[in-house]
């Protein structure tokens, strides 16, 4: 019987970290060891490096996420190891697993089968303990919020127009919509508030997009919790929090290095939500790992159409980096399920239901290759119920395109399995690469949200309500037009409704709410039912979840 991909990373051999540490020249005085195989790399060290060139930048994205699955995280750790397999100096740069997904659906999330980073249950549980200080920090100053106005409210604070809202790092739908400070006056005064899930707190994007300590304690000062009665924004910094924030953070913002099963360098750091936030790991981390290496592959959340275009609409813009290639990973399955064929019938084969599904992939490669410029090539990771006329039907369409496909099979075989695909990444980097953005920083917000939604999701327009319109004027008008946008919307679709597959064209995009993230410096655009919450399943992941008379965990995964 196959091995679980917990089975499979708890038989791994590991090195110790400051063994995988000195692969990349970085000394054992500049580790933070967490136990013997994950450890924090100084921001001291990582200072010295400023001088160095930067390697080669790869980015791995997706068609748009199926119930059937596509691997693209199980993509970005094989390249890595197969980088480093045909003899290059390679590091890959994950998010961090929020515990919500873990226990709710997805289970781990830290590649699958022999294409994985360990130690495999640390880093999906708790891991070096970044999200519970990231949701201190946010917390911390909620409650010095409501402590500020239990206490006489000097500044003024208009209590029903407080927008800072408490996380915390689990699926819990009860908590979207509260009702805090009840129980009498020493309590504070009763209003409404809710709950975020961390990966979707402001702070997480700060944390993601700072360069520096300094940067860091500057942005979190920034974040505007709420507004006045006469309608002036209120600040962290004048209910002086950012400093004890920037203290719980002051460990945490250093980079976590662990290692694949293969033993090469991975660093994790940093995980906010690609259909909620930006989707992308620290800008700390990719920034170190670029002048640390010859090749860094990195990965953005979902499909193409959300993760890549947050990928360098904000990421990219802000941290002055660029990719040299992109992979766009697929499943015969998935495009399958994408022309409607039900998730039981998936493994027979259907040409034309694939015909049908392959205009979703289609659109993510021009959107990749024509809209942002970057070289790719299409990873498929291949199963076998897959046909061969199927490959074929695949490989011939996106011929046309003039994007090669490339089977890879590090699932099954670890770096070895995806040696072609390195290769073909290789011969991609060195091909030009001048990527370009979907709007620019000149350009008003509004259009900024139309653009992204009639050049990448293939939207006929945007619609907002009245509120909402005047919120956006609101802003444009306070001096933050010049912000990019994080669109939150479903991941399914590159409509607003999950239900439609494929690649709909001539759709209207609505934009429910809009929010101000003057820290991380973008302006959130929550689109259709988009929740910051999520909530758990019928059936959550949980349940399955144990851990045995030996401290072994099962059932993750």
């Amino acid at each position: 019987m196959a091995l679980s991909d917990i089975e499979i990373a708890q038989k791994a051999t590991m090195k110790r970290i400051v063994e995988v540490a000195a692969k990349l020249g970085i000394a054992d005085e500049h580790l933070e060891p967490y136990g013997h195989y994950k450890a924090k790399v100084s921001l001291d060290f990582i200072g010295t490096l400023k001088g160095r060139p930067d390697g080669k930048l790869v980015l791995v994205t997706a068609m748009s996420p199926t119930p059937a699955g596509e691997g693209k995280t199980t993509t970005t750790v094989g390249l890595g190891d197969a980088l480093n397999y045909i003899g290059k100096k390679a590091i890959i740069c994950l998010r961090e697993p929020s515990l919500g997904p873990v226990f709710g659906v997805k289970g781990g999330a830290a590649g699958g089968g022999y294409a994985q980073v360990v130690p495999m249950e640390d880093i999906n549980l708790h891991f070096t303990g970044d999200f519970n200080a990231i949701a201190l920090a946010n917390n911390l100053l909620a409650a010095m919020i409501d402590n500020h106005i239990s206490h006489g409210n000097e500044l003024g604070i208009d209590p029903r127009r407080i927008t800072w809202r408490r996380v915390m790092d689990m699926n819990d739908r009860a908590l979207r919509d509260i009702v805090c400070s009840l129980g009498g006056t020493a309590n504070g005064y009763p209003r409404e508030d809710g709950f975020d899930i961390v990966v979707a707190s402001e702070v997480m994007a700060i944390f993601c997009l700072a360069t520096s300590l300094k940067d860091l304690k500057e942005r979190l000062g920034n974040i505007v919790f709420g507004y006045t009665r006469e309608g002036k924004p209120v600040r962290a910094r004048d209910l002086k929090a950012h400093g004890a924030m920037t203290v719980l953070l002051k460990d945490q913002i250093a980079p976590n290095l662990v290692q694949t099963l293969e033993n090469n360098p991975a660093f994790i750091h940093g995980g906010p939500f690609a259909n909620i936030a930006h989707g992308c790991n620290s800008v700390t981390a990719t920034t170190a790992a670029l002048k640390l290496a010859d090749y860094v592959v990195t990965e953005a959340g979902f499909g193409a159409d959300l993760g890549a275009e947050k990928f360098l609409d904000i990421k990219c813009r802000k941290a002055g980096i660029k990719p040299n290639a992109a992979v766009i990973v697929a499943t015969v399955r998935a495009l399958k399920h994408h022309g409607g064929v039900d998730r039981a019938l998936l493994n027979v084969e259907n040409l034309s239901a694939l015909e049908k599904g392959l205009a979703n992939l289609e659109r993510h490669v021009r959107n990749v290759k024509e809209t942002y410029s970057i070289p790719c090539v299409v990873s498929v990771n291949r199963f076998t119920a897959d046909t061969q006329a199927e490959m074929d039907l695949l490989t011939d369409r996106l011929g046309k395109l003039g994007v090669k496909v490339v089977v890879a099979n590090h699932w099954a075989e670890g770096g070895k399995g995806a040696a072609d695909l390195a290769r073909t990444v290789v011969e991609l980097c060195e091909e030009k690469s001048n990527p370009t953005f979907v709007y620019e920083d000149s350009d008003t917000l509004w259009d900024k949200m139309s653009k992204i939604a009639t050049k990448v999701y293939g939207a006929a327009e945007i619609t907002a309500d009245t509120k909402v319109r005047n919120r956006i004027k609101e802003l444009q008008e306070s001096g933050y037009g010049h912000y990019p946008v994080c669109v939150a919307k479903t991941q399914s679709s590159f409509s607003t409704d999950p239900s439609l597959r494929g690649a709909p064209s001539g759709h209207v995009v609505n934009v429910r709410e809009v929010r101000l993230a003057a820290g991380a410096e973008f302006i959130v655009m929550i689109c259709g039912d988009m929740m910051t919450m999520p909530g758990l399943p019928k059936v959550p992941s949980a349940e399955k979840i144990d851990v045995d008379e030996n401290g072994k965990v099962v059932g993750l995964f």
